[in-house]
């Protein structure tokens, strides 16, 4: 008789204890007030347009480049942003030019070079880019065929 009456106890005592916790946890989430949502601010700021990368020394590495935008009310018409043009063969293309590459194809005997094509992934910063390069390099050691 005794352990029902300590049973009903730890009964009563683990039910009022989750009667609290809920009650807690309605009482948190009443309080909580939905933010208004924002309106939208009206713009006529247009978009930003970038000038090219140009570098700040040789013709290559850091730079800069320059942006500008229209409309009465923006705060900002022109900003500097800082930039990079890669000293590598993709200076060529452009630094703002991005390309997916194929696999670069087999060595041509005659000119003892290898060639692969890249199509226009995207063009960062309004830059003209050209949809499809073409890019070789040399094969470099080239096997001959041993005569027999």
């Amino acid at each position: 008789m005794q352990q029902q009456q300590q049973q009903r106890r730890m009964f009563t005592a683990a039910f009022l204890a989750l009667v609290f916790i809920l009650a807690a946890v309605s009482t948190t989430e009443a309080g909580k007030k939905e933010k208004p949502e924002k309106k939208a601010k009206k713009s006529d700021c247009g978009e930003w347009q970038w000038s090219v990368c140009v570098p700040t020394s040789g013709d290559c590495g850091l730079g800069t480049r320059e942006g500008t935008r229209t409309g009465a009310e923006c705060k900002q018409t022109t900003k500097t942003q800082k930039c990079k043009i890669p000293c590598n063969w993709k200076k060529q293309f452009g630094a703002e030019c991005k390309y997916q590459f194929q696999a670069w194809g087999e060595c041509d005997l005659n000119t003892a070079l290898k060639t692969r094509t890249g199509n226009l992934k995207r063009a960062l910063h309004n830059a003209d880019c050209q949809k499809t390069v073409t890019i070789s390099k040399p094969c470099g050691k080239l096997t001959k065929p041993k005569p027999q």
